[in-house]
């Protein structure tokens, strides 16, 4: 395990698994989820990027600069990939000292046929930390490109979010987004409104304006900030589990579906990066 620390703040990593962070704390409390020891999942861990597409493709079949491209399924049980590759391969650590670290990632054309290298570049804060996502085109024709965080905290008791949005993308059963509903549905967010109370969240939020918040009575709140390409925040609230998600994300799920998804189009050798942090207190 790899970790890092600066004052009251420290910072663990699993970057076999996904280049995740296993571990976020502040004086000894933790602010992300917890991972538990040995996990090989991901979707187990404390926070991992998602690149170089968020959420789900349905069935992984697009078509980009007339090249039809197919991705196999990367969750058992599930048609639709998400997410990307990143979050299923292992990062090396290049530097993880003073307070900050730096993981990346090498892919090489497979399903995914573009090559392309990806890096985050973590800094510790006296109370939090900010992590930059980048994506470099390494292949020698252009390559599409949308990246997100995908952030898991602790569910508290009398846990409130609250975070501005113009509307939210409704979902069929298998997640994918088939309507934008304008307003507030289900939970007020842009109001501020409780975690508990509802069926399954799953969904993509538009119109945020990169500023999250969550509360619990008696306890430090948490704001999650992030790049101004952070235009949609995706939240995952599963009934009954003791965690939540709030994932600042630069396109949309179904992310080569119609209208504004996105996605950017990298030309050989060019790059792109989000960043996002996660204060306390």
């Amino acid at each position: 395990m790899t970790a890092i620390d600066k004052g009251q703040s420290r910072l663990s990593f699993v970057p076999e698994v996904g280049g995740a962070v296993s571990r976020f704390t502040v004086g000894g409390r933790d602010v992300l989820r917890p991972a538990a020891p040995g996990t090989s999942d991901a979707l187990m861990t404390a926070s991992f990027p998602l690149v170089p597409f968020c959420n789900r493709i349905p069935h992984g079949r697009f078509v980009f600069e007339g090249r039809e491209v197919v991705l196999p399924p990367n969750l058992a049980g599930h048609p639709h990939p998400l997410h990307g590759q990143g979050w299923r391969s292992a990062w090396a650590v290049e530097n993880a000292a003073d307070g900050e670290a730096l993981l990346s990632y090498e892919h090489a054309p497979d399903a995914w046929p573009w090559a392309y290298r990806a890096e985050q570049r973590f800094q510790l804060l006296d109370s939090g930390f900010r992590v930059e996502l980048t994506v470099i085109n390494a292949s020698e024709t252009a390559m599409p490109a949308g990246l997100g965080f995908h952030p898991y905290f602790p569910r508290r008791p009398g846990e409130t979010l609250t975070a501005a949005n113009d509307g939210v993308w409704l979902i069929d059963t298998d997640v994918l987004p088939t309507e934008h509903h304008p307003g507030p549905w289900e939970a007020d967010w842009a109001a501020g409104a409780a975690v508990a109370g509802h069926g399954l969240i799953d969904h993509c939020y538009t119109g945020w304006d990169q500023r999250a918040v969550l509360r619990a009575p008696g306890q430090p709140e948490t704001v999650i900030t992030a790049s101004p390409e952070c235009r949609w925040l995706h939240v995952y609230v599963p009934p009954g589990e003791g965690f939540l998600c709030v994932e600042p994300c630069a396109s949309r799920p179904n992310p080569f579906g119609e209208g504004d998804t996105g996605m950017v189009v990298l030309r050989p050798g060019e790059r792109r990066s989000i960043w996002m942090q996660i204060v306390t207190g």
